[in-house]
């Protein structure tokens, strides 16, 4: 069964879907309240801004809720022995009765209420905090205030904020006598409102609305003091400027500074917490990234336990990383979506986050995967305007500016967009070595109605410069007679080399909820890259010749394009059998991949790497070295299912079946057939997890994953079966904190169906080889005290062959260290005349690895230590970021014995940024 015919027309029905799905635009009901989005994204992009169509409240159209008298006294007692009482903390966590202090007696539901925004508004008195729903008389409250922090817990609620840029609503010092707002999911199911008071703890009233629960809060200064009499003067008195005249500041923390991100959607398709998935996942939000100053993916992965740079170098603008022990850098995610030009393109301005999901993924995104997964989460258009410059300047001529625009387009506020563009050029220690990056990324958002959303996006960028390809083993990290090779040493021709590099890529994003609790989404992609590449490089791992100063090279041009094309739509549910709640994701995905790649070979001298004189030409024929078209396609089909047992037991179960082809052909005959070569596979991946949480905080959990990969490379056929990769992983998920949590894992992971060679026939292959990566892991990420983060974390890594008929059994995997370790950690100033200096220091240990598989040498451990120091106030911004403070020598990885990349020198950044 080919799937050309079957890729077309599915293509086609996604687009009528779409366009059948999408009602004409309609009124939005006055008072009538969105409701949640599919995955990361809201229907409703409302925060801290009311709804130019919901009503002004009003004594008519609100409806207060009378406190029954065990909570107006639990609330005396509250405030009466608030000395006595403080927050707990993890180790004092004990069950809380639900029946003792209800501030409302509502009836139960098992039904997931969706609170789709947030609002703070201040009144005379005090402030309003609304939780926008249309389901708000039936929210029930517990009430466990402590101290000066008012505390309300909601079950059977969950906090849906706007384009799932964040995930708490927070707001400091709204008003006098109050000094903070958090809105809050505590778990899947339960919403927490903290609002803590200056001087003691605040009054509250609650009101019902047609815009949803709202509470009233009064500081505990002003509920206590009493009511001024009138005067009996008839002179007019200047009346007093309220403290409602003052907008009050909001924040989401999504995109505040808090290192903590408390839900993902990498491992489920759905936006869930992370300490609701039996998989290890880390999150690198964007105010890592804006304090690292990382313009690289491979700077934001550093922060990622059990990720490692690969087998090229950091400063090629392709990305290469290894994933517990494997490489997996054709691994990476746009939204959600498979997208293997990333392997090749930049780390663009317009990425909001980084999601690393650990271990197999084919359940839900198909072959590949065996390691796990990288997804950029890219900026989504704001409700409020939004204007950002940046601009950085630094060692080895490196500058760079980006500008970041957002904001509503109609007055209405349902076309909303957003724009990143950034350009940088940079040096490097490497000598001739210039690079040229640009990038341009429009977004579109359109509410079509209370229930339909659609986002158009594009990017498009471009890359020029050289390829680094290091230097050889035998002068870096081996002996040589000769002393050692400069770090700085170019090995290819200034004069010939010469890299250009284009990605386009443009989709839609269409959301659709059919009710409360069943909603649709469909997402497409099509991705274009275009290298043209004119490069030099040493020829083969025994480059160096005997005297070992003169290096063989060979010139190659390379023009390659790629053509991706990705439909991926899947309807979530919620509903439940019994006591028993589900959230069922039943999805298709249909996936193509074309790539057709020209090259030809010429003779070239050789160098003297420590002697080199460079202006060499090209010498001989033009060689034709490959021709080659290779099409890959996929379908997909997959169910999943979230299923909560008790509060405390989750269960995950999920399955795919694909079907997925090859057809290669290379016309010159050096790879492979000339006549083509064609094959299918069929595919079944399971995943099953369960998760236990014996107290809120904690989470025990144990999971199986699989996965497949067709065994494919661009110049080369597909082998007879396909790869597969098996992972037993068990760990525990703690929230230390509100805003700090850490993650422990142990995990067994096999790659199996390895091609190696066959003891029979030297000139082919079998499939019998395995490497098998078993390891630890731990992170923590979040915020220690007011103003102090830190995202850090330690791997230890056992990575070997198994089964292999060339290579002895128990060698190390390359490029894979067994410890490494990383730490960043900043501290922020939070009061005085200081308020807003801050700094940063980070430590990335990283042990020996070995610089290939016949484990014929060894890239010796380091070191690197980084700092930072940075300044805050207002809108304003300006930072110094300087990487290696010591100046460590160091090797990041290697290719083979030709090619092993040195670590950057000491360097120095400093930005300035301005919003508006």
């Amino acid at each position: 069964m080919k799937l050309d015919k079957l890729f077309q027309s599915l293509l086609l029905t996604g687009a009528v879907v779409v366009l059948i799905s999408t009602p004409a635009r309609s009124e939005v009901n006055q008072g009538e309240s969105s409701t949640g989005a599919v995955g990361e994204s809201t229907f409703k992009d409302t925060l801290g801004v009311r709804n130019s169509k919901s009503p002004v409240l009003t004594s008519n159209n609100r409806k207060h809720r009378d406190f029954p008298s065990q909570v107006a006294s639990s609330l005396q007692r509250a405030k009466s022995e608030k000395s006595n009482r403080k927050i707990l903390q993890l180790n004092e966590i004990s069950q809380v009765s639900q029946s003792a202090e209800l501030l409302v007696q509502s009836p139960a539901s098992s039904e997931v209420i969706q609170v789709t925004g947030v609002e703070a508004n201040p009144t005379d008195n005090g402030v309003e905090v609304i939780l926008q729903t249309t389901q708000g008389e039936q929210l029930q409250i517990t009430n466990n205030s402590a101290d000066n922090n008012f505390i309300a817990d909601i079950p059977n609620a969950q906090l849906r904020l706007p384009s799932g840029d964040g995930f708490t609503f927070r707001s400091q010092n709204p008003i006098e006598g109050i000094t903070e707002i958090t809105v809050t999911n505590l778990d899947t199911n339960t919403i927490r409102v903290t609002v803590t008071g200056e001087a003691g703890l605040p009054a509250v009233d609650l009101f019902d609305s047609n815009e949803g629960l709202i509470f009233g809060f009064t500081p505990a200064a002003t509920a206590m003091q009493p009511e001024a009499e009138q005067p009996t003067s008839e002179t007019p008195q200047e009346e007093p400027v309220v403290q409602g005249d003052k907008p009050i500041e909001l924040i989401v923390t999504g995109q505040q500074d808090n290192y903590r991100v408390p839900n993902a959607t990498s491992a489920t398709r759905t936006d869930t917490p992370l300490r609701d998935i039996p998989q290890s996942i880390q999150v690198v939000p964007q105010q890592v990234i804006r304090d690292q100053q990382a313009t690289r993916l491979i700077e934001v992965l550093q922060n990622v336990p059990g990720v490692v740079q690969g087998g090229v170098s950091p400063r090629t603008y392709g990305n290469s990383f290894n994933i517990r022990g494997f490489n997996s850098s054709d691994q990476i995610l746009v939204n959600g979506l498979p997208d293997p030009t990333n392997q090749n393109a930049g780390f663009g301005s317009n990425v909001e986050r980084v999601e690393v999901l650990k271990g197999p993924a084919s359940v839900l995104y198909g072959q590949g995967g065996l390691a796990g997964k990288v997804n950029l989460v890219t900026k989504r258009p704001l409700l409020e305007p939004f204007y950002e410059i940046e601009a950085s300047a630094g060692s080895f001529n490196f500058y760079r500016g980006a500008i970041d625009l957002s904001g509503p387009l109609n007055t209405e506020r349902t076309v909303l967009y957003r724009l990143n563009v950034s350009g940088q050029t940079t040096e490097s220690l490497t000598d001739f070595y210039e690079q040229q990056r640009y990038l341009v990324a429009p977004v579109l958002s359109w509410q079509i109605s209370d229930r339909s959303k659609l986002t158009l996006e594009a990017d498009y960028s471009r890359t020029e410069g050289p390829f680094d390809l290091g230097i050889p083993a035998q002068g870096s990290v081996l002996p040589n007679p000769n002393g050692k090779i400069p770090r700085n040493r170019y090995i290819g021709e200034p004069n010939i080399d010469n890299s250009q590099q284009q990605v386009f890529r443009a989709g839609f994003d269409f959301e659709h909820r059919f009710s409360d609790n069943w909603q649709m989404r469909s997402v497409f992609r099509a991705s274009f890259l275009q290298l043209d590449r004119d490069i030099v490089f040493s020829r083969g791992a025994g480059a160096l010749q005997d005297d070992g100063r003169t290096l063989n090279r060979i010139f190659d041009n390379q023009d390659y394009k790629e053509n991706i094309y990705n439909l991926d739509t899947y309807t979530v549910g919620n509903f439940t059998t019994g006591s028993i709640e589900h959230e069922l994701v039943v999805g298709l995905n249909l996936f193509r991949y074309d790539t057709d790649t020209v090259g030809s070979t010429r003779s070239i001298s050789p160098l003297d790497v420590f002697n080199p004189v460079y202006g060499a030409t090209l010498t001989g024929a033009s060689i034709p070295a490959y021709d080659v078209k290779d099409r890959i396609q996929q379908l997909g089909f997959y169910v999943q299912d979230q299923i909560t047992l008790t509060e405390q037991l989750k269960v995950l179960l999920g399955g795919r079946f694909d079907i997925s082809n090859k057809n290669y052909r290379d016309a010159t005959g050096n790879f492979g057939p000339a006549t083509g070569d064609f094959k299918q596979e069929e595919a079944f991946s399971p995943r099953v997890g369960i998760v236990y949480q014996p107290v809120q905080p904690i989470s025990l959990y144990a999971s199986y994953s699989s996965s497949f990969n067709q065994a494919t490379s661009t110049f080369s056929p597909a082998e007879s079966e396909p790869e597969r990769g098996k992972q037993y992983e068990i760990g525990v998920k703690a929230n230390l904190t509100e805003r700090l949590s850490a993650t422990l894992a142990f995990y067994d992971l096999t790659r199996s169906n390895l091609p190696t060679a066959d003891p029979n026939n030297p000139l082919q292959t079998i499939q019998v080889g395995e490497q098998r990566s078993r390891g630890i892991e731990f992170d923590i990420s979040g915020e220690i005290l007011p103003g102090w983060n830190i995202i850090a974390g330690y791997a230890l890594t056992e990575a070997e062959i198994t089964k292999d008929n060339n290579l002895p059994v128990g060698n190390q995997l390359n490029n894979v260290p067994r410890n490494t370790l990383n730490l960043w950690t900043t501290y922020e100033l939070q009061s005085g005349s200081l308020q807003g200096f801050g700094f940063g220091l980070g430590v990335f240990y990283f042990g020996e690895r070995q610089g290939d598989l016949a484990n014929t040498f060894v890239l010796p451990g380091y070191t690197r230590t980084d700092a930072a120091i940075f300044y805050k106030r207002d809108n304003f911004r300006a930072a110094l970021n300087i990487r290696n403070l010591f100046d460590v020598d160091y090797f990041v990885s290697a290719q083979n014995r030709a090619r092993v990349f040195p670590g950057d020198p000491f360097t120095v950044v400093g930005t300035v940024s301005w919003q508006f």
